[in-house]
């Protein structure tokens, strides 16, 4: 069995649906739980029409359902978890008239997903950024993690909580320590062990004891005077965070902008220096995918004009700033560094993944991988720590100023900000953006489908042709953000989760105009 929650995945990740596809016609059984019928509903057994963030309520409910039957997984709940009672009394506030008056399902529906899940044998939980992208991002996942562990679903094949990530190689990068917390293999910053263990690896001392900011927190610092130069190094900032005439305020107050990027981008329009960088594939690296699998990738052109690739572009500036890197290739990089501090990678050489690669947790040269993790409910923290959850709503919900919620995510024949899609030939398969609304509202605002109308938020408006389309409910908007004209993210609201900082892209307040 597969719950997929929050994810839209024939469209953000066609490749790993695929494979889901497969399973589902040689019998697997599918849940999907999202608000839109999106193309994954074609393949369900059960689509399960929340409302836009009532996440946790859902699957409060049917943990609800799953203690209160007693259908849950008893022995693994006390050979494998700690935390069990606090739960269920956050649970028992819960019942199914509270948690179907959140999500706007029926009380039958949240029980016929919950006596689904209990009977079957294994099932695994894949999410996206329908989960993430909320200001109670963090609080979804808790909660899908309560959920698989009730049902003993962790530590077996086909089973764990499954996150789709963002885009091709962002486990890699949080794994290399992209992150303002951790180095290399997650070792926190705050541990003066970890800290001493580096200083001595680069040949540096004090390194910063405290972790870093994130991005809000840098783009508020560019606002406040805290924070005076930007590095921005593979991302198109001016298009893809919320609110973009903040965000672009925000840029045009720094001063010292360094992008390193392989095309222009609207971001670039901001930047003092320009670092052409070489594609992925115009050097040799790693990627790592979701299921922490390390696998190769082989130059197959060389960059054009000075573009050099990126490892060699951060050593050549910081031999100007007075170090000598030693390593210099991608591979030396890993053999001699990363798989040597990085402990869960310590057994990863380049010539032990020409083939398939090999998933870390890897410790050392002997070691196969590890197909999953918290094998027989041995959890890397020891035992398994329910962490009960509320609901909380969206920071903005629909009212009568702006009664839409605007919903916001990806389509299949596009690529984020179109830094790399734009410049292709594939504008006869989406040539602009619209906005998805349905035959109800519609009919009720007498708007035709490809008729050009106004969305409009607190923050801005765009002009778009409305798609009158059955996927989307009635009081909702759905939207993506490659378009620049038509970005939804002109529209989307600039709050975060306080302890991710991830935004709230799923949730916002609109209003539609006939033009």
């Amino acid at each position: 069995m597969f719950l997929c929650i929050g994810t839209n995945m024939i469209e953000a990740h066609p490749v790993a649906a695929t494979f889901l596809k497969n399973a589902v016609l040689n019998g697997a059984e599918l849940i999907v739980v999202d608000p839109r019928k999106q193309p994954l509903v074609t393949f369900a057994t059960l689509h399960v029409p929340i409302n836009v963030g009532s996440d946790i309520a859902f699957l409060n409910g049917v943990m609800h359902v799953l203690i209160t039957e007693e259908l849950y997984d008893k022995e693994f709940v006390s050979s494998c978890c700690v935390g069990f009672e606090e739960l269920k009394a956050k649970i028992l506030e819960y019942p199914l008239e509270r948690a179907g008056e959140i999500t706007g399902v029926s009380e039958g529906m949240i029980r016929d997903v919950a006596r689904r899940l209990a009977a079957a044998d294994s099932c695994m939980l894949c999410y996206t950024l329908g989960i993430t992208e909320h200001t109670c991002g963090k609080n979804n996942v808790m909660s899908t993690a309560n959920l698989q562990m009730l049902l003993g679903n962790m530590g077996k094949e086909c089973g764990g909580v499954n996150p789709l990530r963002g885009q091709n190689n962002v486990q890699g990068a949080c794994d290399m320590g992209a992150l303002p917390n951790v180095f290399p293999g997650y070792q926190a910053v705050i541990n003066p062990d970890c800290r001493a263990k580096f200083e001595k690896a680069w040949g540096v001392s004090n390194l910063p004891d405290k972790n870093g900011l994130m991005i809000p927190q840098m783009m508020e610092g560019l606002k406040s005077g805290a924070v005076k130069a930007f590095y921005i190094f593979g991302e198109n900032l001016a298009n893809s965070e919320p609110d973009i005439a903040k965000v672009e305020e925000e840029l045009s107050l720094a001063e010292f902008v360094v992008c390193q990027d392989i095309f222009p981008t609207e971001t670039t329009r901001f930047a003092d220096v320009i670092f052409p960088a070489a594609a992925w594939c115009e050097d040799d690296g790693t990627f790592t995918n979701s299921e922490r699998r390390v696998s190769r990738v082989r130059k197959v052109s060389e960059p054009p004009g000075i573009a050099r690739p990126n490892w060699w572009i951060f050593k050549e500036l910081a031999r100007r700033m007075g170090h000598e890197w030693q390593s210099d290739s991608s591979r030396e990089i890993w053999d001699n560094e990363i798989s040597v501090l990085a402990p869960n990678l310590m057994g990863v050489k380049y010539r032990r993944i020409e083939k398939d690669g090999l998933q870390w947790p890897c410790p050392d040269e002997d070691h196969p991988g590890t197909c999953f993790l918290h094998r027989e409910g041995k959890f890397t923290c020891g035992l398994g720590q329910f962490n009960p959850v509320d609901w909380t709503p969206p920071a903005e919900v629909a009212d009568e100023e702006y009664p839409f919620v605007l919903s916001t995510g990806r389509r299949l024949y596009q690529y984020h900000t179109r830094t790399q899609t734009g410049r292709a030939d594939m504008d006869f398969l989406l040539p602009e953006e619209t906005a998805d609304i349905s035959p109800a509202d519609a009919v009720r605002l007498g708007i035709e489908h490809d008729e050009l109308i106004r969305v409009r938020s607190r923050r801005g408006d765009v002009k778009v042709k409305a798609h009158v389309t059955e996927q989307v409910p009635p009081g909702m908007v759905w939207m993506a953000f490659h378009f620049r004209d038509a970005c939804a993210n002109w529209l989307t609201n600039p709050v975060f989760d306080p302890a991710t900082q991830t935004a709230e892209y799923k949730a916002c307040a609109v209003t539609v105009e006939k033009i």
